[in-house]
């Protein structure tokens, strides 16, 4: 854990922060890593837990950007579930970049709520680091334009579930769009994959099978939609949509309806966007393990 808790401090201290708030932050870690070592494995965990929580409520109390997002979050006033741990900003002449890194608190499992967190803030610093490094090379060859936009939105909170929606957008000429999403099982402190849903892995062709019956409506009822579905005008055998994923992008609705997502340029053209389809649970129910998600 005290490795764990060094490393969050070091990925958390890469790019500069405000000197008082890098006091702060710095000291309650040292002081938890300290304290750790006197302690027994159990106690060892938690304390280390403790000192993620605080880098997570100092940088609220440090950031009214943060302190009226989250004003927004169903239910803030009572329970924390997900927060703005840290915005990289950068605002130049032909580079613009908003990269929003979210963090979840209050869940249980410290270990998933700390595994998560440390990928958010991973895969988010590896953001900053790559547009910096695509600045400098552009710089160096006279200039040009780039643009990225990363952040989250809460797709699903209730009771139940939490579904939280990571999007990336980058521009610079054309625009790429990727969505990622993580579904915890609130009640039993999980995370939920796609296959773990489902008896065997029958529900790839019930599923794939759907979502080329809801293109193909789509096209029919809307000249402007257009995927690349079998049947579609001027689509190659080759580009068609066949099969989604064992480990589909997906998360749970509001009305216990399995959503799946594909990204940008994944089954239709660019100015399709990303693609969500709702499948219908009377496709699913005779291969869920339970109807404890899907209703």
């Amino acid at each position: 854990m005290d490795n764990k808790m060094e490393q969050l401090r070091k990925d958390y201290t890469d790019v500069p922060i405000p000197e008082e708030l890098d006091m702060i932050v710095d000291g309650a870690i040292s002081q938890s890593l300290k304290a750790n070592r006197k302690r027994s494995p159990k106690y060892r965990w938690i304390a280390g837990v403790g000192a993620a929580a605080l880098i997570f409520l100092v940088t609220i109390n440090a950031s009214t950007t943060v302190a009226n997002a989250l004003s927004t979050i169903p239910g803030v006033g009572k329970i924390i579930k997900v927060l703005t741990l840290k915005e990289y900003v950068v605002e130049e002449n032909n580079y613009n970049a908003n990269i929003k890194v979210p963090a979840i608190t209050q869940l249980d499992n410290k270990e998933l709520e700390l595994g998560l967190n440390e990928k958010y803030m991973k895969e988010n610093k590896a953001l900053y680091d790559k547009f910096q490094a695509e600045i400098n090379d552009l710089k160096k060859m006279g200039d040009g334009h780039l643009g990225v936009d990363a952040g989250y939105e809460i797709k699903t909170d209730n009771d139940d579930i939490l579904s939280i929606e990571r999007y990336v957008v980058e521009s610079a000429g054309s625009s790429s769009e990727e969505l990622k999403f993580d579904t915890i099982d609130k009640r039993n402190q999980l995370l939920i994959t796609l296959p773990m849903l489902f008896k065997d892995d029958h529900y790839i062709d019930l599923i794939s099978a759907n979502i080329q019956e809801q293109m193909k409506a789509q096209m029919k009822a809307d000249p402007n939609k257009f995927y690349w579905v079998s049947g579609a005008a001027d689509v190659l055998p080759t580009d068609e949509f066949k099969a989604i994923k064992k480990d589909q992008s997906f998360y749970i609705n509001n009305d216990g309806k399995l959503v799946i997502v594909f990204n940008k340029y994944d089954v239709a053209p660019g100015y399709m966007g990303a693609a969500e389809f709702v499948i219908p649970s009377d496709v699913l129910k005779g291969d869920l393990v339970s109807h404890k998600y899907i209703k």
